[in-house]
């Protein structure tokens, strides 16, 4: 098929997706086998300079170059999908990979294949993601910081944690760095192989703090943070970290993460008719609210 008109196949049918470089994700079959296909998009050399560049969190083509390496195909705790096929073109990259049964997993489990994941050695190629939440916190910062939140009655706490943020990165920062997904949502980890899990969406592969992974998996899990922590930190390498450290690189990923998300779901409805404590309960914001509600003793412990 020529590149310039690239389509999905007939019978391919839609699966949900996101990403900036994504075009679409499909349920396929390909000779006999159930198969997921992913279609990314070459950015224009005028767009954004970020995801052109291979060591940026938002790199167009990394999760190909994750497929083609094989570097996480056996990795310990958590594994890819395997791949079928990767084609790429003028106009961007196709990847294949075998459809990943779900299956609804522990969090407590699924915090221990973290901590088996971040022993991973991904060697040194430049493609791999680095300062994922100290990148993601220069995009809020360009557009202005958390403004929606200063309206709001966390105004004193977001704005003590705001400007204070370059601190807790910093923080985060000396601590040890290990492997990480970098999107290891309930989502993104469906299935299982062994004694690990499979994982899928592999854009934001890298390396940052211990703990940061974790961090990120507890906005959606059932259970408490702590006891997170602990499954995690019991995975890891003898010596690896400590549980300080891995509870603080969770606590600040979890903290700042969350918070990012309420105040960009609150800016998409703030505008409209009515005062913006009246949306707390809409349907497109109160899941964010829950989620920072089940971070308010991480919150406290970062304001102390």
């Amino acid at each position: 098929m020529d590149a310039s008109v690239w389509q999905p196949e007939p019978g391919w049918q839609p699966l949900a997706g996101a990403g900036p470089a994504t075009v679409g994700v499909w349920s396929a079959t390909h000779r006999g086998r159930d198969v997921v296909v992913k279609r990314l998009r070459r950015p224009d050399p005028y767009d954004a300079p970020g995801p052109l560049r291979p060591s940026d969190v938002n790199y167009w083509r990394r999760a190909a170059d994750v497929a083609l390496s094989g570097i996480v195909a056996g990795a310990p705790g958590l594994r890819e999908a395997p791949v079928v096929r990767v084609d790429e073109d003028e106009e961007g990259v196709t990847l294949v990979h075998e459809r990943v049964e779900a299956r609804d997993a522990p969090g407590l489990w699924l915090a221990a294949c973290l901590g088996r994941f971040a022993a991973a050695d991904l060697g040194r190629h430049p493609w791999l993601a680095r300062d994922q939440l100290r990148t993601r916190l220069a995009l809020v910062e360009r557009r202005g910081g958390w403004r929606t939140l200063a309206r709001t009655p966390m105004a004193d706490v977001a704005e003590h944690l705001w400007s204070h943020r370059g601190m807790w990165l910093d923080r985060c920062d000396a601590l040890p760095q290990v492997a990480q997904h970098g999107d290891p949502s309930a989502a993104n980890i469906p299935g299982r192989a062994g004694d690990g899990a499979v994982a899928v969406d592999w854009a934001h592969l890298g390396r940052g703090p211990v703990g940061a992974d974790l961090g990120y998996l507890s906005l959606a899990a059932r259970e408490d943070l702590e006891p997170l922590v602990d499954a995690y930190v019991a995975a890891l390498p003898p010596g690896l970290a400590t549980p300080d450290a891995a509870l603080t690189g969770a606590r600040v990923m979890a903290v700042y993460t969350a918070l990012t998300r309420l105040d960009w779901a609150l800016a998409r409805i703030a505008d409209g008719e009515g005062a913006l404590a009246g949306k707390f309960r809409h349907p497109s914001v109160a899941p964010y609210i829950r989620a920072m509600q089940r971070q308010v003793g991480q919150i406290e412990a970062l304001l102390a």
